[in-house]
C-alpha cells in the first residue's frame, strides 16, 4: 500500500505547476483535506484544464517533480486522457481531465477556493463529483463530506 499523501507533496505539486503555468484544481478527498476535512488519502487528485498547451505544461512539471513518464504516458497527458493514474513517481497522483459530476473546468474554476496558494475545487463540486462516481468508497464518505460542507460554509462566512 502506498504511503499517505502529505501536505509537503501538495506544495511540491502547487509550486511545480505554478512554475510551468499549469491550469488545475485540487479535487477529491485531497481537495477536501486542503479545505480542512479531517481525513487522510493515499494520493492527490488534480483536475486539469484539457488543452494541448496545458497538457505539455503538465508533462514538464511532472518530469521536474521526478515522475517517470514514458512517451505513451506523456502522450496520454498531453491529449488530456480522461483519467491518468501515476504511481511511478515520488508519490501517487491522479490526473483527471473529465471528472464525473462537473460540467467544465471553466465552471469549476469560477467557483474554486484558494487555500494557502492551492487552487481547490469548491466543496459542492467535490461532493458532486464523489456522488457522480457512485463508487462504494465515495458513497460511504458522502455523509461525512456533506456534514463537513455545513461546517465549512459556516466557517467561511
Amino acid at each position: 500500500m502506498a504511503a499517505k499523501f502529505e501536505y509537503a507533496q501538495a506544495e511540491e505539486v502547487r509550486d511545480a505547476f505554478a512554475r510551468h503555468g499549469v491550469r488545475y484544481l485540487f479535487i477529491g478527498k485531497s481537495a477536501a483535506i486542503l479545505l480542512g476535512y479531517p481525513d487522510t488519502t493515499q494520493d492527490a487528485d488534480v483536475y486539469l484544464e484539457k488543452t494541448a498547451a496545458n497538457g505539455r505544461a503538465v508533462v514538464a512539471a511532472l518530469r521536474e517533480l521526478g515522475f517517470d513518464l514514458g512517451p505513451e504516458r506523456a502522450a496520454e497527458i498531453e491529449r488530456g486522457k480522461d483519467f491518468v493514474q501515476l504511481k511511478e513517481g515520488p508519490f501517487d497522483l491522479d490526473l483527471i481531465f473529465a471528472p464525473d459530476g462537473i460540467e467544465t473546468f471553466q465552471h469549476a474554476f469560477a467557483r474554486h477556493v484558494e487555500v494557502e496558494g492551492f487552487p481547490v475545487c469548491h466543496i459542492d463540486d467535490i461532493i458532486a463529483s464523489k456522488a457522480a462516481t457512485n463508487r462504494v468508497k465515495d458513497r460511504e464518505s458522502l455523509p461525512r463530506l456533506r456534514a463537513f460542507r455545513e461546517y465549512w460554509l459556516k466557517r467561511s462566512r
